[in-house]
């Protein structure tokens, strides 16, 4: 079976939820239910316009705030905070299968940290579990009393807080909240509900687990892409699923014509068509999507079913810059028309529109202008910006 490249981007943007109309309440059970379509939800501390998290949900639900969000974290407590390629926001349901990513954790952290992180960490790790015992909910700044902090970066840990990071990387403690953006820790029998805490599937079952639901959410897919979706089985593993599964009859292989006309072996579920037949055709709207939203999240994937080279560029030293320091992508329809520097200028309660690069063949007329500037619009409103400026020169040429 071979899909057509306008079907496999059709199947793809309606599995990342961008095939249809952005509408719904946007919090709630609908929230979560789109949280739990996507699989998960990046989270990134950036915010030249509102930080990823808010972005993605942003753009698939013009509704939603970002107090939504809060509530189905901090209050009910059915969306928790840990990695799958990055640290994200997961719902709760899922919680058991990551035991395993805990155990294996376990294993490799301690090895990996005691080369990495300055010594007498693992010294430390009775000592933060009891004063958050003891003392509550707590951040980094609120143990390792003493202790000296490093001046290296981000990195540079002091022993209590590396301490702190891997009970919370080993399943030990959890992110209660946050607080202007720093993770808030309690033991995770105060934060996960009793019932996602209790069951321990075992490695096998939260392998299958795993790389089913990285295929549903992905629609076809390679062995290394299911892998890599959680992040949390090996190769090896998916390579192993597929095999399986493919014995079973419960997924087939099949080819995908990418962007430049050639095809990718995949794997996808028997009934593939029937799912391309459900999938709406993506609407004329103009989107400016997170440089981390989860259908751009795998860079390669992108340029080959888009044909849309993508680099975030805020490690680039300004003068090589190609395009600015936190550039977002456009979608339109199947496509991604280009790609807009755009930021909040609090001095003139504005978003800042630096520059617009339209791709190659892209044109630029009078109806996708209006197209943006209502997106723009919607989303000065959302991060609480009440107008849009457009520098001068802000139109330019394909790079």
């Amino acid at each position: 079976m071979t899909l057509s490249n306008p079907d496999a981007r059709r199947l793809f943007l309606h599995k990342h939820a961008l095939a249809e109309a952005p509408q719904g309440p946007g919090k709630g059970d609908d929230l979560l239910d789109l949280i739990t379509r996507l699989g998960f939800v990046q989270v990134d501390s950036v915010r030249t316009v509102e930080r990823a998290h808010h972005m993605i949900l942003f753009s698939r639900r013009p509704a939603y705030r970002p107090g939504h969000l809060d509530r189905l974290l901090e209050q009910d407590r059915t969306l928790f905070e840990h990695w799958t390629h990055d640290a994200s926001i997961i719902p709760t349901a899922f919680f058991p299968h990551w035991q395993l990513r805990f155990r294996r954790n376990e294993e490799h952290l301690r090895k990996r940290w005691r080369v990495w992180r300055r010594d007498g960490f693992e010294d430390k790790l009775q000592d933060v579990l009891d004063h958050i015992t003891d003392h509550g909910a707590c951040g980094s700044m609120d143990v390792g009393d003493g202790e000296k902090r490093g001046s290296g970066g981000w990195w540079d840990w002091h022993p209590s807080k590396t301490a702190l990071e891997f009970l919370w990387q080993t399943g030990q403690i959890a992110v209660s909240r946050r607080a202007q953006f720093r993770k808030i820790f309690d033991l995770s029998a105060q934060v996960i509900p009793q019932d996602a805490l209790a069951q321990m599937p075992t490695e096998g079952d939260s392998v299958d687990w795993l790389c089913d639901a990285a295929l549903d959410r992905l629609g076809f897919a390679t062995s290394g892409e299911i892998a890599a979706f959680w992040a949390t089985v090996s190769a090896a593993e998916a390579r192993a699923w597929c095999q399986r599964q493919c014995e079973a009859g419960a997924i087939t292989p099949v080819e995908i014509t990418m962007a430049d006309g050639s095809r990718r072996s995949s794997f996808a579920r028997p009934d593939i068509l029937d799912q391309l037949a459900e999938a709406p055709k993506p609407p004329g709207r103009l989107r400016i999507l997170s440089p981390f939203d989860p259908a751009l999240r795998d860079r390669k994937r992108t340029e080959r079913l888009f044909g849309f080279h993508y680099r975030i560029e805020i490690f680039t030293p300004a003068a090589k810059r190609q395009y600015g320091y936190y550039v977002f992508p456009m979608l339109e329809g199947d496509r991604l028309v280009g790609r807009i520097d755009v930021s909040a200028d609090k001095s003139r309660d504005a978003l800042k529109v630096t520059g617009v690069w339209p791709e190659r063949g892209i044109k630029w007329g009078a109806g996708r202008q209006t197209r943006l500037e209502a997106e723009l619009t919607r989303l000065a409103r959302f991060s609480g910006r009440s107008d849009v400026i457009f520098e001068t020169d802000w139109l330019r040429a394909p790079i």
